[in-house]
């Protein structure tokens, strides 16, 4: 039944959060430690009268969104030329490789350096964290592309535009999607990275904001809210590669 699975999905959230609720004043937990759920709910309307919450969570997730879509954007458009060009592939390839490699968090401090306190370091983070899956994802899609089907349209004396846009860019769209998907959640972590190292605004801030003084429960509340936009950003995409890969028969559960 359609029902049973959000149902079921509901009475595990009631279950967890009741033992959130309950479990850590049994235990002696203290609230500086483990807040209770009541607890947060009580900071979540605090934050949102007296630290302008509303303005902070469209920060992050506009930030979010916007470094989403530009990583998305370059990691395809370097994954299909380089797909395109197997020579440049070879020449750019350890360059790709040692960048991909580089941890991504240390360029954070480096980019404040450059262009100060202000969006560009968070987005910069973030673009850079979305664009190696979805370049790794679409690159590996044109490796493995079906050569009967490519030589087929060269013999019907298709131009390298045609074979592209009709062979090789349908059968990548699957690689590219998952890519999409694994960059959905990635933005959010890029996005806090270069709040929390550097930002006065978002709710990688208000983390910090929370760590400094003392108040764990503002920072449990602004994690939940940053997951909470990745899940929607997962969502969005999944909805939209439902649309694109229709033709894609979907597994069927007994």
């Amino acid at each position: 039944m359609k029902w049973q699975l959000p149902l079921i999905s509901g009475a595990v959230a009631a279950c967890m959060l009741l033992l959130w609720e309950w479990l850590p004043p049994a235990l002696g937990v203290p609230k500086y430690i483990i807040p209770q759920v009541s607890d947060l709910w009580l900071e979540f309307f605090r934050m949102w009268r007296r630290e302008d919450l509303g303005m902070h969570i469209i920060s992050t997730a506009s930030m979010s969104v916007l470094g989403f879509i530009l990583g998305a954007v370059f990691g395809a458009v370097f994954g299909y030329l380089l797909g395109l060009s197997p020579f440049w592939e070879k020449v750019l390839s350890p360059y790709i490789l040692g960048l991909q490699i580089a941890p991504k968090v240390a360029f954070a401090p480096l980019f404040i350096m450059w262009f100060g306190y202000n969006a560009w370091p968070k987005l910069l983070v973030t673009v850079l964290i979305v664009f190696f899956p979805i370049l790794v994802n679409v690159l590996q899609s044109m490796r493995v592309a079906d050569r009967d089907l490519v030589n087929l349209a060269r013999a019907y004396s298709m131009s390298r535009a045609q074979v592209f846009w009709k062979v090789l860019f349908p059968s990548s769209m699957p690689a590219l999607m998952a890519g999409l998907r694994i960059g959905a959640t990635l933005a959010v972590i890029g996005i806090t990275v270069g709040e929390v190292v550097g930002s006065q605004i978002g709710l990688g801030y208000l983390i910090v904001f929370g760590q400094g003084s003392a108040n764990t429960a503002m920072v449990f509340n602004a994690i939940i809210l940053l997951t909470l936009i990745g899940i929607a950003m997962y969502w969005a995409v999944a909805a939209i590669e439902a649309r694109v890969l229709h033709y894609i028969p979907r597994a069927v559960t007994a």
